[in-house]
C-alpha cells in the first residue's frame, strides 16, 4: 500500500490535470451553472443589505420619521426570502450535481476493473482500489461541487462590494482595499503551511486505517501468536505520529484565525476613526459609516474562501491524479478491433456468433514470463490435450503449478508461441467466449453476499431452482445444505465467513457443475474438506469430468492415479510428464513425491487408530 500512497504532492495548480475530470464534470454542468447562477444572486443580496441598512439610517433613524417605513420592510422581507430560496435551492442542486459527479467517476472504475487482467489484480491491494472508488472519487465531487458554489459567491462578492464602497465613498473604499493585500498574504502563507501538514496527515490517516484493518482481520493471528502488544505499539505509533501532526494543524490555524480577526478589526478601527472624524469635524452622514462597517466586517471571509478553495483544488490534484491513473490503467490481455467487432465485448456479447466449444487444448512451442519476471517460466514447451483429457499438475508448494492453469484460461498469455482452443489460437476470440467454457473451482473459494441458493446461481443466472439443487446434489452439497435452518435460503455472510471453508468449497463446486463447462479447471479443490468428503467429492469428480477437458491440480497425490497424463511441475518448469505407472517406473521426482506423501498419510492412520491410552 505504501507504493501506492506515500507519495509528496507538490505539483502546481494545473489545467491539464483537471481536464481529466472533464466527462464526469460536463454532464453535471447545467446543475453547476444553475448554481453558479444562483450564487450570483445570493451576493447580489448580501450586497445590497448593507445599502439597505444605509438608506434606512438616512431617512428614517437620522430624521426620526417612519415614513416609508413598510417599503423598507417589505424589501426586506423579500431579499430575505429570495435568500432562503436560493440557499434551498443551490443546496439541493449542489448535493445533486456532487452526487452526479460521484456517480459517473464510480461506474467508470468499477466498469474499468472488470476489463483489467488477472495480473493487474495481483499486484495491486484492494484497499488502494477501494479508496480511489470511495474516498478520492468523494473528494473530486465535493470539491467541484462545492468549490464552485463557495468561489462563485465569494468572487462576485468580493468585486460588487468593491464597487459599492467605491461608489458611497471612495476614502473609506481605499481604506478597506489597502488591508486586502496583507490579508491576501497572511492567508496565502498560512494556507500553504496547513495544506503541507494536512498531506501529512492524509498519509498518516491512510496508514491508521490500513493498520486497524490488518489489526480487525487478523485478530485471531495476533492472538494465537499472543503480539496484542507488539500490535497496539505499531498503531499507537502511528497516532503519535498524527497528534503531533494535527496539534501542529491546531498551532497554525489558531494563529491564522486571530491574524485575518486583527486585520479585519484593523481595517474597522480605520473606517470607524476616519469616518468618526468625518461626522464629527465635517458633519459627513452616519449612514456611510455604517455600510462601511458592515462591509469591512464581511469582506475578509470570501478572500480567506478564495484561498483555500485554490489551494484545495491543488490538493485534490493528488486524487484526481490517481483516478485518472486508474481508469488509464491498460489491461494486460485485451481483444483485438477485429474479435470486439465479431465477438462482442465484456458489456456486449455477440453470443450469436460464438462456436461451440468442444474442448481441445494445445500449447505450440510455448514460452512463457510474468510482466514482472526476469525469467522464462516455461521455454518452447509443446503439449497437446485433446478433447475430454484429464490432465493432472502437481508439484510442491511454489512450483508454479497455477502457471499454465492461468495460461489456458487467458489470465495470461504466451511470451512467444500460442495455444490453441479446438485448433485455434485462443487470441482469434474473445476472453468472453473462452472464459464461459470454464468451470473454475479455486483453492480458496469466495463467496459473494446472499443466500446459498443466489452464490450457486451465479454458475448460470437464468436457472432455475430445481437445477441449482440437483447441482448441489451432484458434488454432495445438499448434505450440508439441508442440515442449515433455512436451506438454500441460509446467509452466508460476507465472504462466505458464516460457513466452514469446507462448506464453501462445496457451494462453489456446485456453482461450477450449473455452469456445465466443456473445460474444468479445479485448483487444489478438495484440499480444504476431510478425508470423508473428499471420497464423495472424487466420486462426483469422476462423474463430472466424463466427456471435458479437465485441468487439476491436485494437492493429494492419490486422488489423481486415473488422471490421461501428469504434469510434474518444479521451480516453474515442467520436468516430467506421463501416467501414474509411467512415473513411477520412472522413478525420479514424481516417484519421491508420490512415496513421501504416500507414507506420510499412512502414519497418519496409524496414530488415527491407534487406541488411546
Amino acid at each position: 500500500m505504501a507504493d501506492y500512497e506515500d507519495f509528496d504532492y507538490n505539483k502546481p495548480m494545473s489545467f491539464s490535470i483537471w481536464k481529466k475530470m472533464f466527462p464526469f464534470i460536463l454532464p453535471e454542468r447545467k446543475n453547476l451553472i444553475k448554481c453558479a447562477i444562483l450564487m450570483v444572486s445570493v451576493a447580489v443580496i448580501d450586497i445590497i443589505f448593507p445599502l439597505l441598512l444605509g438608506y434606512a439610517i438616512r431617512h428614517n433613524v437620522q430624521p426620526q420619521t417612519a415614513d416609508g417605513i413598510w417599503i423598507i420592510i417589505g424589501l426586506t422581507v423579500f431579499l430575505v426570502t429570495a435568500q432562503a430560496f436560493n440557499v434551498n435551492s443551490f443546496v439541493s442542486i449542489g448535493i445533486r450535481a456532487e452526487v452526479g459527479m460521484c456517480r459517473g467517476m464510480r461506474n467508470a472504475i468499477f466498469n474499468h476493473l472488470q476489463t483489467l487482467s488477472l495480473s493487474y489484480y495481483n499486484k495491486t491491494p484492494v484497499g488502494y482500489l477501494m479508496a480511489r472508488t470511495n474516498s478520492d472519487t468523494g473528494r473530486i465531487g465535493d470539491l467541484v461541487a462545492w468549490g464552485l458554489i463557495d468561489f462563485t459567491w465569494s468572487a462576485f462578492y468580493c468585486a460588487g462590494a468593491i464597487v459599492a464602497m467605491f461608489l458611497v465613498h471612495w476614502k473609506l473604499a481605499l481604506i478597506v482595499c489597502v488591508t486586502i493585500p496583507v490579508l491576501a498574504v497572511i492567508t496565502w502563507f498560512f494556507q500553504s503551511h496547513i495544506l503541507s501538514v494536512n498531506r501529512i496527515m492524509r498519509k498518516l490517516n491512510s496508514k491508521m486505517t490500513g493498520a486497524m484493518n490488518e489489526g480487525i482481520t487478523g485478530a485471531r493471528t495476533v492472538k494465537v501468536l499472543v503480539s496484542e502488544e507488539q500490535s497496539l505499539s505499531e498503531y499507537s505509533s502511528i497516532t503519535s505520529d498524527y497528534r503531533v501532526h494535527a496539534n501542529r494543524m491546531a498551532r497554525l490555524r489558531a494563529v491564522f484565525i486571530p491574524s485575518t480577526l486583527f486585520i479585519g478589526s484593523l481595517a474597522t478601527a480605520a473606517i470607524l476613526s476616519y469616518g468618526g472624524w468625518e461626522i464629527i469635524v465635517l458633519g459627513a452622514d452616519l449612514a456611510v459609516l455604517a455600510i462601511f462597517i458592515q462591509y469591512a466586517g464581511g469582506f475578509f471571509w470570501p478572500i480567506q474562501n478564495i484561498a483555500r478553495i485554490y489551494t484545495d483544488f491543488v490538493s485534490t490534484q493528488a486524487n484526481v491524479e490517481r483516478v485518472s491513473g486508474l481508469l488509464e490503467q491498460n489491461p494486460g490481455i485485451t481483444d483485438t478491433p477485429e474479435v470486439v467487432e465479431k465477438y462482442g465485448d465484456v458489456f456486449s456479447p455477440k453470443k450469436e456468433n460464438w462456436e461451440p466449444i468442444t474442448g481441445d487444448v494445445e500449447f505450440c512451442d510455448v514460452t512463457f514470463r510474468y510482466p514482472d519476471g526476469h525469467e522464462n517460466v516455461l521455454e518452447h514447451f509443446n503439449l497437446h490435450v485433446s478433447a475430454g483429457t484429464y490432465v493432472a499438475i502437481v508439484g510442491e508448494t511454489g512450483a508454479g503449478k497455477s502457471t499454465l492453469v492461468n495460461l489456458v484460461c487467458r489470465f495470461f498469455e504466451p511470451t512467444q508461441g500460442k495455444i490453441l482452443i479446438d485448433g485455434r489460437d485462443y487470441r482469434e476470440r474473445s476472453q468472453l467466449w473462452l472464459h464461459s467454457a470454464f468451470g473454475y473451482v479455486l483453492q480458496s473459494p469466495h463467496l459473494f453476499s446472499g443466500a446459498i441458493r443466489e452464490n450457486i446461481r451465479y454458475g448460470r443466472l437464468d436457472a432455475a431452482d430445481e437445477e441449482i439443487e440437483k447441482a448441489a446434489k451432484i458434488v454432495h452439497a445438499d448434505r450440508i445444505i439441508e442440515k442449515l435452518e433455512k436451506g438454500y435460503d441460509t446467509e452466508v455472510g460476507e465472504g462466505g465467513d458464516r460457513l466452514s471453508t469446507g462448506e464453501k468449497q462445496l457451494i462453489s463446486f456446485a456453482r461450477a457443475v450449473l455452469a456445465d463447462p466443456r473445460i474444468f479447471i479445479l485448483d487444489e479443490a478438495t484440499s480444504s474438506v476431510d478425508t470423508e468428503m473428499e471420497m464423495l467429492l472424487q466420486d462426483a469428480i469422476h462423474t463430472l469430468l466424463e466427456g471435458r477437458t479437465s485441468f487439476v491440480i491436485a494437492h493429494r497425490l492419490s486422488t489423481i492415479r486415473n488422471a490421461d497424463i501428469i504434469l510434474v511441475v518444479d521451480d516453474g518448469k515442467i520436468i516430467e510428464r506421463g501416467t501414474h505407472n509411467e512415473l513411477m517406473v520412472m522413478r525420479k521426482h514424481y516417484y519421491e513425491l508420490y512415496t513421501k506423501q504416500f507414507e506420510a498419510e499412512a502414519e497418519e492412520m496409524i496414530l488415527k487408530e491407534k487406541p488411546s491410552r
